[in-house]
């Protein structure tokens, strides 16, 4: 295809699917290149959690489900994507560049995955019933099991063994990052408070983050209740929960972790459904090799996903204006 110039109207398209992506504690850690006929996705290492997310894992697949929003902008201004994954290799600050490999009218699928980025948001809470089972745990898998995700497979937990396993996981991550007083006061940082002045930006809304109780509470801060194991994991056998592993560790799988995500999780979206991710029991390495080796799981456990039908509506985080991602770098 002949390369050209982005229109305004393209470049407000891709730069709104990128922002609405989700990122570790809100800090959108990406910034937006359109040279002409191709969209490049840099991850900004200057957004760094060091408690959280000391090897920059979290950042990479932040990045990844940026990447899906992005291929899903191409496709509804009716291109074809072509997606080249860490071209500078694993250390370089491009994650991903987008080509245009031919014009393709979308689909209606498309256009309504499209439509679920801006309904996509993280739900914190308890779901309500009833819990989604068989054949929409089968559809939203399918969603992320595609060949470019050949080295990431997503699978529900079920039967008292993974529960179990699970529930051993969140009750020690728990214990442990109630107590991190470094991880607290990065939480805080990133932790908005003054919502009303700050309608753009990053950060995650206090709102949205009650003080809670597990499995709801997505983040775990210092007034986070514990309940004993026997009751987390009665909890848990109401919920659907995914898990993310790779069958390596290293950056490209990370973001292909991501891309894998988002692709479930605006899969959900449509299904009227609403997800949250959990990411930090899984920093902890011990914990992390502990939950793998319970589940039989071949490669390593990346991220959890809690799946269910929203009780009500929850406040949503902020997000950077559209505009600060095209910003040239210093």
């Amino acid at each position: 295809m002949t390369q050209r110039e982005w229109s305004v109207g393209e470049t407000d398209v891709l730069a709104r699917a990128v922002v609405r992506a989700p990122s570790v504690h809100n800090i959108q850690p990406w910034r937006l290149e359109l040279p002409d006929g191709e969209a490049r996705i840099f991850e900004r290492a200057d957004l760094a959690l060091p408690y959280h997310d000391p090897r920059g894992r979290d950042r990479s697949i932040s990045c990844g489900a940026a990447v899906t929003n992005l291929e899903l902008g191409m496709r509804v201004l009716g291109k074809r994507p072509a997606v080249r994954l860490l071209p500078d290799g694993p250390g370089g600050s491009l994650v991903a560049t987008v080509g245009v490999a031919e014009r393709a009218e979308p689909t209606e699928a498309e256009l309504r995955r499209y439509s679920a980025i801006s309904r996509r948001h993280s739900y914190r809470r308890p779901f309500a019933g009833p819990v989604p089972r068989g054949e929409d745990v089968t559809r939203l898998v399918a969603e992320a099991d595609r060949t470019d995700a050949a080295d990431v497979r997503v699978r529900a937990l079920h039967g008292a063994g993974e529960v179990g396993a699970l529930a051993e996981l969140l009750e020690y991550a728990g214990m442990v990052l109630r107590n991190d007083q470094g991880y607290q006061r990065e939480l805080a940082i990133w932790t908005i408070r003054d919502e009303r002045s700050r309608p753009h930006g990053a950060g995650v809304a206090g709102s949205a983050t009650p003080t809670s109780t597990l499995p709801w509470a997505g983040l775990v801060r210092a007034g986070t209740a514990l309940p004993d194991r026997v009751t987390l994991t009665e909890r848990l056998h109401g919920e659907t929960v995914f898990v993310f592993a790779s069958d390596t560790d290293g950056r490209d799988a990370h973001v292909r972790t991501g891309m894998a995500m988002q692709r479930l999780w605006l899969a959900a979206v449509e299904r009227g459904l609403v997800a949250a991710v959990q990411t930090h029991p899984l920093h902890l390495t011990e914990a992390r090799s502990r939950f793998g080796e319970r589940l039989s799981l071949p490669g390593y456990p990346q991220l959890l996903m809690r799946v269910g039908r929203p009780a009500g509506a929850v406040p949503r985080s902020p997000r950077r204006r559209a505009a600060e991602l095209l910003m040239p770098r210093d």
